[in-house]
């Protein structure tokens, strides 16, 4: 199986640019435009097609870039003409090298959410929960080591505004909350740890979340 990384750096001068940016929804109705059309349902999981939104350290205007993994390649002729700069590479020489006991960088900007018991629902609990600071840590660590196939040696979480947008065929709102992890790990499980980059992690895949990347810990993450 091929896998493809895409880099997109949008001109937010470009209307389209700025509307996708503010729509998490409208983002991946973007994304999907760049994808073969008749893939029927779950055409998203049937191309492996993931997104995270890279912003600029201090929120500097401008600077956000767009990283896209998939499949297949994506046909960067549907963007709009002045969206932007865009420019696709083939990455799956990375699930070769990838092996246990490797050190490895990490990054990802996942949606941390515990799930209510049918106990607590009944007593008007929320029946997902959003997580953030410890409790959201503590969510990536499980989720690395029982799915993942790492072994944590160093974590950095940063919060980020929620994932939020309006899903046009029936009007209904969506929102992710988002937290960014990254730092350090050794490879446990190379083969869940593959499967884990093909197929993303948590909630809130389609809207921005998701999305691991690594790198050999001699170098950052892309």
């Amino acid at each position: 199986m091929k896998l493809w990384l895409t880099r997109i750096q949008p001109d937010l001068r470009h209307r389209d640019a700025r509307r996708d940016l503010a729509s998490a929804v409208g983002m991946h109705h973007r994304l999907m435009m760049l994808f073969p059309d008749g893939a029927g349902d779950r055409a998203r999981e049937r191309m492996g097609v993931l997104y995270r939104i890279e912003d600029a350290p201090g929120g500097a205007q401008g600077t956000s870039h767009i990283l896209v993994q998939s499949h297949v390649a994506p046909a960067l002729d549907r963007l709009p003409s002045g969206y932007g700069t865009a420019a696709a590479k083939d990455i799956t020489q990375l699930l070769h090298v990838l092996t246990n006991g490797l050190e490895v960088r990490y990054r990802i900007t996942a949606s941390a959410v515990r799930k209510s018991g049918p106990t607590t629902r009944a007593a008007g609990a929320q029946a997902i929960v959003p997580l953030n600071g410890h409790a959201a840590e503590q969510w990536w660590q499980r989720q690395a080591e029982e799915k993942a196939g790492l072994k944590l040696t160093s974590v950095h979480t940063t919060p980020l505004d929620a994932a939020r947008g309006e899903r046009s065929q029936d009007k209904q709102r969506i929102r992710h909350v988002r937290t960014c992890f990254e730092g350090t790990a050794y490879i446990t499980d190379a083969e869940a740890l593959k499967q884990t980059l093909l197929t993303g992690i948590g909630r809130g895949k389609a809207y921005g979340c998701g999305l691991l990347s690594l790198a050999p810990a001699t170098r950052r993450p892309q």
